[in-house]
């Protein structure tokens, strides 16, 4: 048959099939077919703006380093479900282009010399309180930032803050309502409990009863399924004592060291932007303006905290602090250069507006001499050498485990020592079998069903390791014999706990049916509070919880309630009076009472906005 239909494909039968499909796909599937196509990159759309794979791939990586940070040596990423991983990090980029096409739509905005300013003075990018260049690309590579992305992503945090903020600073709490919450929180409750304790030593449990457990639930009493591992570690500690370093590449280091070594000039400037209300020859005619000012006599700081429009530097007189070349923009940089220590430059353009210039200060390079930075540069010298090495090492070693059957030939080959480890499950041991990266590899199918080599796990830094399952421990059932004890106990504990419910379900039927109560069946076991606050000490948290949430008592009579605790104990709790909280505050203790009840509000708000643009939007997921 497929020969027939082969010979006959190039007939007129098949031209009039082709053609049939060709006008079919007209109508239905080219849409589809470029829609897929034009959206393959793309994990979402929101109104329009794309979300990319790349996005979505970066969002998930940030979180699962976060959730790594989070929980150290215990995180566990194969506890982590991918797909539900996946879902929360796109519904993070959806929430944030929302949010940043709600600031937009409100006309939030950060001028470039506000996102420049808080990066210059922000503590992490500093060195001995001074913002350093090199500090602040060291941070963003770790990061995974470029500059450019990194300053983007600034702005746009910045833009939606302000937006949360405008949602927050617009929720208030009246003083009535204040005074309601501090009324409610303050309220005090008079009762009484009775404890009902589980008899533990008053049941019993028959042997018969042990054993049908046993039989009834195998899967609880087999042993844990482990392994026991032959591994070889790496450290890079090991190869200090290997590494030579000579006089001309200390004298070579030596020379680049002090070839960065440059004067640091503290700038303070006046800044006039350009913008949409403000053209360039207004800007230069008011920095004009102002230089005519200072010409006079005026205070540059003074004039700078009234005239200029960098508000990050602005409340400082207009000081930037100390920078090293290279910071500032080429054409603010030069006039810079160009001053004397207190003089002020002429009118300087730049991307921003017009500047002016005033230099506050100088820092001299201090050139330290070769001897006594020889041992510095020593250890640096052979720390990136050793670091070099320990990567070749890693990257060789990677090959031979993959290579090999066994670690016999790694070990061999690298000098490195086969160890052995203890019986480990899969939750872990210690030391070196704590870390989840060799759990979760010990027991990966190609180490625990293939019998491979795993891959080079670098476990910090400084170490990396390569391990085989030597043996495998499957699960076996446990003998009656070495559970039946602790079967027993909890048997008995289970009636324990399931009596004292029952006795306390019917105490508690036996008072809400009474029309009335002497004192001494109230006195002989019961424990009376009066004035209990919502965390009082000593009451366990379920009862409060309990207690606060029975209704107000009718006059002259009392309310009762049950609980059986964590503890196995039952509570019989009797309600008698409810003690109104006091509302004559301070004015302080009103004020703080309004801005904590005011935030609360703020934060249901923003989050009613999100959900009203998650509404309104158009959002398309692929």
């Amino acid at each position: 048959m497929l020969q027939n239909i082969r010979d006959n494909s190039t007939g007129w039968i098949s031209k009039t099939i082709i053609g049939l499909i060709v006008v079919l796909l007209s109508f239905t599937g080219f849409e589809a077919i470029l829609s897929s196509t034009s959206n393959s990159n793309n994990a979402a759309k929101v109104n329009g703006e794309e979300i990319t794979l790349g996005a979505l791939a970066e969002a998930k990586s940030q979180q699962h380093r976060q959730l790594a940070q989070q929980f150290g040596a215990d995180f566990d990423s194969s506890l982590i479900d991918d797909s539900l991983l996946t879902e929360a990090a796109l519904q993070g980029l959806i929430t944030q282009k929302l949010l940043l096409q709600a600031a937009d739509q409100s006309g939030f905005s950060f001028p470039d010399a506000a996102v420049d300013q808080f990066i210059l003075l922000a503590p992490e990018f500093q060195v001995d309180g001074q913002f350093n260049a090199d500090r602040f690309d060291q941070v963003i590579r770790q990061m995974g930032y470029s500059r450019l992305q990194f300053r983007q992503m600034i702005e746009q945090e910045l833009r939606t803050a302000q937006l949360r903020a405008g949602i927050a600073a617009s929720a208030f709490i009246t003083e009535q309502e204040a005074r309601d919450f501090a009324r409610l929180e303050r309220q005090t409750r008079d009762f009484s409990m009775r404890l009902i304790e589980p008899e533990f030593d008053q049941v019993a449990v028959s042997s018969d009863e042990v054993e049908a457990y046993y039989n009834d639930n195998p899967q609880r009493f087999m042993t844990d399924e482990q392994v026991i591992a032959e591994y070889i570690v790496l450290e890079k500690s090991a190869f200090f004592d290997r590494v030579e370093v000579d006089e001309s590449a200390l004298d070579e280091l030596y020379q680049a060291e002090i070839a960065n070594l440059a004067e640091q000039r503290q700038a303070a400037h006046i800044l006039i932007e350009i913008n949409d209300e403000v053209t360039d020859e207004q800007a230069l005619a008011k920095a004009e303006q102002l230089l005519e000012r200072l010409n006079k006599g005026e205070d540059f700081a003074a004039l700078a905290k009234q005239a200029s429009d960098d508000i990050g530097s602005a409340a400082q007189g207009g000081d930037l602090g100390f920078a090293a070349p290279g910071i500032y923009e080429a054409e603010f940089e030069d006039a810079l250069y160009a001053l004397d220590k207190g003089q002020v430059s002429a009118p300087v353009r730049t991307d921003y507006g017009w500047h002016l210039i005033k230099l506050l200060d100088i820092r001299t390079a201090d050139i330290p001499s070769f001897a006594s930075l020889k041992d510095k540069l020593m250890e640096n010298l052979k720390t990136e050498r050793v670091e070099q090495r320990f990567v070749e090492v890693i990257r060789d070693l990677e090959g031979l485990a993959y290579e090999s059957a066994d670690l016999q030939q790694p070990a061999h080959e690298l000098s490195l020592t086969i160890q052995e480890s203890e019986p480990f499950g899969r939750q872990g041991a210690q030391d070196l079998f704590a870390n989840r990266q060799v759990i979760e590899a010990a027991f990966s199918v190609e180490v625990l069903e293939e019998g491979a080599n795993s891959a080079v796990l670098e476990l910090d830094p400084e170490t990396a390791v390569v391990l085989r399952v030597k043996e495998h421990l499957r699960p076996e059932q446990i003998p009656f014999a070495q559970v039946s004890t602790e079967i027993q106990e909890q048997l008995i504990a289970q009636k324990a706990i399931e009596l004292a419910r029952q006795q306390g379900e019917a105490l508690l039927a036996q008072l809400q049916g009474a029309e009335s109560l002497t004192q001494a069946e109230l006195d002989e076991h019961w424990q009376v509070i009066e004035a209990a606050t919502r965390d009082l000490d000593g009451v366990d948290p379920q009862v409060l919880q309990t207690l606060f949430k029975m209704p107000r008592p009718a006059d002259n009579s009392v309310e009762f309630a049950g609980i059986a605790l964590n503890s196995g104990q039952y509570a019989v709790v009797r309600l008698t009076g409810v003690n109104d909280g006091a509302t004559d505050l301070t004015d302080e203790e009103l004020d703080q009472y309004q801005q904590v009840l005011a935030s609360r509000a703020g934060q249901v708000d923003f989050s009613a906005l999100m959900h009203q643009l998650e509404l309104d939007a158009k959002i398309e997921r692929y």
